[in-house]
């Protein structure tokens, strides 16, 4: 039998809307550019999918181990218990199948290049010689402020 993978990356979850939205866009994104056969989005908590829905929709699509990464900076709680539990539970509805779930984002190397080049986008945008980037565009977030600056209340 042929061990077919995929990949659950899970973030925290928002009762924002547009941030869930943001990262399924993300998600989408990755899978588009990705070797795994399967990449389902999921939200630790506060919205939906859940790991357990991102899970059993591997499993419908024939994966037999299920990568689930969190898209965290930093270890703590949730990947130590939270994300491992509520994978084991999902886990458990279908026998033959495994799971890892892999270390959050962390200290990757790259994390470094991509800190670089959102700051040098922010820089040339609020300098006026980019436009804003998704996150910024139709805001006024990435905008240098004089000392004293307040935000509207």
């Amino acid at each position: 039998m042929t061990d077919v993978r995929a990949l659950i990356l899970v973030d925290h979850g928002s009762r924002r809307a547009a941030s869930n939205a943001m990262f399924e866009e993300f998600v989408a994104a990755f899978r588009a550019n990705d070797e795994f056969t399967v990449v389902e989005p999921a939200h630790m908590e506060l919205a939906e999918p859940t790991i357990g829905d991102a899970y059993d929709k591997c499993v419908a699509a024939g994966a037999t181990t299920v990568v689930v990464s969190p898209y965290f900076l930093l270890p703590g709680r949730h990947w130590d218990k939270d994300i491992p539990t509520l994978t084991a539970e999902a886990a458990a509805r279908h026998p033959g199948t495994r799971f890892l779930v892999s270390a959050p984002i962390g200290l990757h190397p790259l994390m470094n290049d991509v800190i670089a080049s959102r700051v040098d986008e922010c820089i040339a945008h609020a300098e006026g010689t980019r436009d804003a980037c998704a996150l910024c565009a139709g805001t006024d977030k990435c905008a240098l402020r004089d000392a004293g600056w307040a935000p509207p209340e």
